[in-house]
């Protein structure tokens, strides 16, 4: 049992005297004056006990009405087997290097004209190719190698100069697009070389749950490093399409929060708001200008206390005296 101040104010008012009242305070703070206004008991176990029941009562409640918000983890074995024709599909461009990452500039290509600019600002080119990605290598033909896969298409590939593989890797990835329902199965009769054969032995390889740690091993026990993975997962349709129906395109203003990842997204949306904003949305480097709008919103943020007029906002607009009315009102 302990006892609290009921009062905001520490010490009793002291009397108008030389400095006024605010000095007055603080050279009774100074000389150790006791409080003698009214005090009431408080049982901190008590409203600790009450709270914990309370609050367990509700978490258990909705999480059984509502159960975990948690949605299953999307790996590469699970996008083999619910969308296959997909998964095809995406790998036939990745040999072709045609896939979103394989054009997407710095810093996992040297793509030319890739690139976001500001004017003559070109932040994206002055990272450089920080985290080079060679699509056709990193997504298809390693992880085969490393999984001791469709070694005579990889002989067959190897042997062939970058113009040919290119040519069979796009062949196939046209041929896809046009077969019904982009089945693989269904596709026409070509010139695609072991194309064919590579990415079929790559769905079994993911299929079967090897695929994930072929793509991102790091050469230790543990993997942390999903870059590979995510990218690779993003080139196809099937993500995307998982993003939407949870309402979390950009389009959609949706943010979810990753388990054991804090503080999640939650922080994201302002930068989702100016994608929403038609004149800043729709132009080629919006990114770019997103950056720049929010990296000025926090110079001004930082800057708040250096600024006339801005800086006097609290004293003219006293909403802190609306909050503590009560204080105010005796004082």
């Amino acid at each position: 049992m302990s006892r609290t101040i009921e009062d905001r104010p520490t010490v009793p008012p002291a009397a108008p005297s030389k400095g006024g009242p605010v000095a007055a305070r603080r050279r009774a703070l100074l000389a150790g004056r006791q409080w003698k206004g009214k005090e009431r008991e408080y049982d901190l176990f008590k409203e600790l006990t009450v709270g914990v029941i309370v609050v367990g009562v509700l978490v258990v409640g909705v999480a059984a009405i509502a159960g975990s918000p948690d949605e299953p983890t999307i790996n590469l074995q699970s996008w083999g087997n619910a969308s296959p024709f997909d998964f095809v599909a995406t790998a036939s461009t990745e040999l072709g290097k045609t896939s979103s990452t394989a054009t997407y500039g710095p810093p996992y290509s040297t793509t030319t004209d890739a690139t976001q600019t500001l004017g003559p600002i070109d932040l994206q080119s002055l990272s450089g190719r920080r985290i080079p990605i060679d699509t056709a290598a990193d997504f298809v033909t390693t992880p085969l190698r490393k999984l001791h896969s469709e070694i005579p298409a990889l002989a067959t590939w190897d042997a062939a100069d970058s113009t040919q593989q290119a040519k069979w890797a796009n062949s196939y990835a046209d041929a896809i697009g046009k077969a019904p329902q982009g089945d693989p199965a269904k596709v026409k009769s070509g010139s695609y070389g072991p194309v064919p054969a590579m990415t079929a032995g790559l769905l079994a390889e993911a299929q079967r749950g090897a695929l994930d740690g072929a793509i991102q091993g790091e050469g230790g026990i543990f993997n942390t490093d999903y870059t590979r993975t995510i990218l690779f997962l993003g080139d196809g349709s099937y993500f995307p399409d998982l993003a939407t129906a949870q309402h979390l395109t950009g389009d959609q203003w949706g943010m979810m929060n990753e388990t054991g990842n804090f503080p999640g997204q939650s922080w994201l949306w302002l930068f989702s708001f100016w994608y929403q904003v038609p004149a800043i949305g729709g132009l080629a480097n919006a990114d770019l200008v997103v950056v720049g709008l929010m990296g000025l919103l926090t110079v001004l943020l930082a800057l708040v206390p250096f600024i006339p007029g801005l800086r006097s906002l609290p004293r003219l607009i006293p909403l802190h005296k609306l909050i503590w009315r009560d204080y105010y009102r005796r004082r």
